[in-house]
């Protein structure tokens, strides 16, 4: 029948340029301003009120053209979120963070300071009293509701250059018993992070300049020199772990990229003496070297 032979024709892609009407429900939502109220609301407060108004009004019908294609993958999307009991998803999030929820504390240092009653130590002594509660173990309460975190796993990571870790209040040193040293990164460290990560920045550079049609080539010895580089401004300036690539990496590269117009379609091969001839003056020049940061 004619139903049937549609639907064979649907499923084999015969209609897919064909355009539809599609119906379905939007929801009427009436858009909230709160930026004049004390220079604006806090954090994801202004979404969490967009979203339970959301509810509270009716949703209203709409119909939109589309390809059938466009249509098909449209549907199968509306239909799949009725299927989904999200009171059921929200309580197993919820578990699922109780139990196995990681909390990273980053840049614990910054908040660690003599014991002082003046000045900015008190500040700092404050947040972290702030904080022993949630670490200790306590409920919090979330848009999805009351989050326990008694066996949620919080690490806390700081460089420590200008404080240590025993300058954290006691009870905040209680909470977190295991501590670990980590060494600096060396110039082989530096080497593998050039080079083996997907998205190292050799990678992102040579597909940045293929943009504009220029091949670039790092070869071995220009890599080995970079990392070797970068782990001396390291030694000799503060110490920024691999966040000095990014920058030794646009030092290096700044007059290829300004450039890179002019030399489309080019192959560039990027060698050791290259890269001696770019950084050396500010690898030798320390006043310059703090610069780059």
């Amino acid at each position: 029948d004619t139903r049937e032979r549609f639907r064979t024709m649907l499923r084999a892609g015969k209609l897919s340029d064909r355009t539809v009407e599609v119906e379905f429900k939007e929801t009427a939502a009436p858009v909230i301003d709160l930026a004049g109220f004390g220079g604006g609301p806090p954090e994801g407060m202004e979404g969490n009120l967009q979203e339970m108004l959301g509810n509270l009004f009716p949703k209203k019908v709409r119909r939109k053209k589309m390809r059938v294609k466009e249509a098909l993958a449209f549907l199968e999307k509306e239909e799949a979120s009725r299927m989904v009991d999200m009171d059921q998803v929200k309580a197993l999030a919820v578990r699922r963070t109780e139990q196995s929820g990681i909390v990273f504390l980053d840049e614990i240092d910054k908040i660690a300071g003599r014991e002082s009653t003046v000045g900015p130590d008190v500040s700092r002594q404050g947040v972290q009293r702030d904080l022993l509660p949630i670490v200790e173990g306590s409920n919090v309460n979330t848009k999805y509701g009351m989050v326990r975190t008694d066996h949620i796993l919080f690490i806390a990571a700081g460089a420590f250059h200008m404080t240590k870790p025993s300058d954290l209040i006691p009870e905040m040193q209680g909470r977190f018993p295991i501590r670990v040293e980590l060494d600096a990164l060396t110039r082989e460290d530096f080497v593998r992070i050039l080079t083996e990560p997907h998205g190292s920045l050799t990678r992102q550079y040579t597909e940045l300049l293929a943009t504009e049609g220029i091949r670039l080539i790092f070869t071995p010895e220009a890599v080995d020199r970079i990392a070797e580089m970068a782990c001396e401004v390291n030694e000799r300036t503060e110490n920024i772990g691999a966040r000095r690539l990014h920058t030794i990496m646009e030092k290096l590269l700044e007059d290829l990229l300004f450039s890179a117009p002019e030399i489309a379609g080019q192959d560039i091969t990027v060698p050791a003496a290259y890269v001696e001839e770019k950084l050396a003056g500010i690898v030798r020049d320390v006043d310059v070297s703090r610069y780059i940061l």
